[in-house]
């Protein structure tokens, strides 16, 4: 597998797009390796994937024994030094969100294989035995020239009392989720005509081992020209990074976000997805597993607004620290 740069990437899809040839791209977050392959080579290359109704052909059966999952997070301290560095940022008016995020180790007895053959979510890759996503969250769509965006942004553990009622009144959550959905409504503006939110602030469930958790989405739609398909590199590398792991406005927030992590990101927080020779679909890389030497390592976070309490957004961090595997 050859590597493709920056400008590579974005010709290579528009080229495959305008011959409708099948192809899986996965970009990481900061575009230093993006990856796009025949789709017909994804196995060969170690590469595993299912979205939606679309899978790779080697999915193995699926083992319903239990095993063991234990995380040691960053701690509160190492946290909020980091989350003060982000909301002096959001003071001085440079941010209105910033997507905080932190590597947390974790101690399983799953291979990062059985994590994606036993885990159920949408939108699942795995690379190389190197890492392994399991994401609940659509990136962008591409339907019959109708382009879409489903931003995520509240999340909520579900046994709370009136969980719903709650996390749609949160005042912080409800500000956090308007930012993010003006944002992807300019983005799609960038590459499309006739943009609309479709709808706003609904509810998705979430399983893990321990709890459910609602989280909210809303759904953004515009119109591309006919001749997109000669153009999907084009547009990927307008949209990303992908709002709702960034922030706004983007561009300041990425150097807010490098100044107040503690580890690069990588692939974690990029775009994986699968042009079938008709329709686009993509994902955003959250829910991450990744090898480091002996070690797994689980990336995770979440947006911080004027409005966040540290403590609440400490804890939001660690819940998001999970397999859906039950």
């Amino acid at each position: 597998m050859e590597d493709i740069n920056c400008k590579d990437y974005i010709s290579t899809m528009n080229q495959w797009g305008k011959a409708r040839k099948p192809f899986i791209f996965i970009l990481d977050f900061e575009l230093k390796n993006p990856i796009v392959l025949p789709l017909d080579e994804a196995t060969e290359n170690g590469i595993y994937f299912t979205f939606n109704n679309l899978e790779s052909a080697d999915i193995h059966e699926t083992d319903k024994s239990e095993f063991t999952f234990r995380k040691f997070p960053v701690s509160y301290e190492v946290f909020k030094k980091s989350f003060d560095k982000v909301l002096t940022e959001i003071k001085l008016g440079n941010s209105f969100l910033t997507n905080l995020t932190f590597p947390t180790t974790i101690e399983t007895d799953l291979t990062l294989r059985e994590i994606f053959d036993r885990s159920e979510a949408p939108y699942k890759l795995l690379f190389k035995n190197q890492f392994v996503v399991f994401s609940p969250e659509l990136f962008i769509t591409i339907n019959g020239g109708t382009i879409a965006s489903y931003p995520m942004k509240g999340t909520i553990d579900a046994s709370i009392p009136n969980a719903e009622t709650i996390i749609f009144n949160d005042r912080k959550e409800t500000a956090e989720h308007h930012t993010i959905v003006d944002l992807i409504r300019n983005d799609l503006s960038m590459v499309s005509t006739n943009v609309k939110v479709e709808k706003f602030r609904f509810i998705s469930k979430i399983k893990t081992r321990d709890k459910t958790l609602l989280q909210v989405s809303s759904e953004v739609t515009g119109q591309l020209p006919e001749d997109y398909p000669g153009h999907l590199g084009d547009i990927l590398s307008k949209l990303l990074p992908a709002g709702s792991i960034c922030g706004a406005p983007k561009r300041k927030t990425l150097e807010i976000i490098r100044k107040s992590e503690i580890y690069d990101r990588g692939y974690y927080a990029g775009v994986f997805g699968i042009f079938d020779g008709t329709d686009l679909q993509s994902a955003v890389m959250i829910r991450f597993i990744e090898k480091d030497n002996e070690k797994f390592i689980f990336k995770s976070g979440g947006g911080i607004t004027f409005l966040s309490d540290p403590k609440d957004e400490y804890k939001e961090l660690i819940d998001k620290v999970y397999v859906p595997i039950y």
